[in-house]
């Protein structure tokens, strides 16, 4: 999700690399859980969010949306799913009456960044530290990379930055249509494809998850560039 802000409204002002030290440990939270209430549709869930959530719980997306743990709204031009806030005091609808994570073990990665952002840029991202969104009172240093605490990160980096890179992709696929309706059409299809594709149809538990997105992902780029099928980087 792009922000309209400036990098200096919102960051200590510095981007780190995963080996960098950064000021996001938080300690355990202790207790305090005012980052998953209140925040709106911003919890964004990629495929590997998505993989995580159906094997930890063993159910799919459509189960997900029928329970009211998941929505789906449009952001940046695409539809995608985020974790819904619910009840007078919006909080998320994965959070127990104790105000603990009841998906701790796999909760999507914008939970697993915070109080980290990404930062895109000439194909690549760096992070940088959010200030005034954790109410920590004391946060202490810990490498950028270990705080995500994701396993074989140098995958995951990458798929991270082809994801992002296939969002950007989709946003200008109706850019050139002879017509404005036919641009809306090509883009309604494009985003239903993307929904089918990347996240209705479910992952194949025990295979690995990089494999299974580098298939999709050739299926949908296929769509995008129905002539020639190739990926323009």
């Amino acid at each position: 999700m792009r922000r309209n802000v400036s990098l200096e409204e919102i960051s200590d002002g510095n981007l780190y690399g995963e080996n960098d030290m950064v000021k996001a440990d938080c300690q355990g939270c202790q207790g305090c859980f005012q980052c998953c209430v209140g925040m709106g549709k911003s919890v964004i869930l990629d495929p590997y969010d998505l993989c995580r959530l159906q094997q930890g719980l063993g159910k799919g997306m459509e189960e997900f949306l029928a329970e009211g743990v998941l929505e789906l709204n449009v952001v940046d031009g695409a539809v995608l799913p985020n974790l819904k806030m619910v009840g007078k005091e919006e909080r998320c609808a994965f959070l127990n009456g104790e105000g603990r994570c009841d998906i701790h073990q796999f909760r999507p990665g914008i939970c697993r960044l915070f109080p980290l952002g990404r930062y895109y840029e000439e194909g690549d991202f760096r992070y940088f530290l959010q200030t005034g969104e954790c109410r920590a009172p004391v946060r202490s240093k810990v490498k950028a990379g270990k705080w995500i605490d994701t396993p074989d990160r140098k995958r995951y980096h990458d798929y991270i930055c082809s994801w992002h890179f296939l969002l950007k992709q989709l946003e200008t696929a109706g850019v050139g249509a002879d017509a404005e309706n036919a641009g809306m059409d090509r883009a309604k299809e494009l985003n239903m494809a993307l929904l089918q594709i990347f996240f209705m149809r479910p992952y194949e538990t025990g295979k690995d998850f990089y494999e299974q997105y580098s298939m999709r992902e050739k299926e949908f780029q296929g769509m995008l560039f129905p002539a020639n099928c190739l990926r323009f980087v």
